[in-house]
């Protein structure tokens, strides 16, 4: 099942973040993809508030994962931007969160996509500077 949506502003990324993680059940992973600058982290901080986490939420470049406890879930954010081998993400603890029962965001998740559990969701960004600046062509898979 593939679903398409036209974003028009940061706002509705936020939003759609907001949305998803709104109706998201335990033990869903959610593989966020796309180029620097698309608005991952915008996603992302929509998907926080849609779980009810009021902290700040930045991408964790450097600490590859980030967890947020206070929601109606437990929160796994990764960024696995930085990731040299996927045999680091079992250092980390990936069945943890994965299992766990909560929800986990995994920015740049094509670089894992080997150890991405069955059914995953998929949700690729992409800008085309020819419908704007703020235009953002969101591609929703579940796989």
């Amino acid at each position: 099942m593939t679903e398409v949506l036209d974003l028009f502003s940061e706002e509705e990324t936020f939003e759609l973040g907001r949305k998803i993680s709104s109706e998201a059940v335990p033990n869903t992973v959610y593989c966020l993809t796309g180029d620097l600058g698309v608005g991952k982290t915008v996603f992302a901080k929509g998907f926080a508030k849609g779980l009810g986490i009021e902290e700040p939420v930045n991408s964790p470049t450097f600490t590859i994962l980030q967890v947020y406890e206070e929601g109606r879930l437990p929160f796994y954010h990764f960024d696995v931007y930085r990731i040299a081998d996927v045999e680091e993400m079992y250092e980390i603890g990936t069945d943890d969160a994965f299992f766990g029962g909560g929800v986990s965001l995994v920015e740049w998740g094509e670089m894992i996509e080997e150890i991405l559990p069955e059914g995953y969701v998929k949700i690729l960004i992409e800008k085309d500077l020819s419908k704007g600046l703020d235009y953002r062509k969101v591609t929703i898979t579940q796989n």
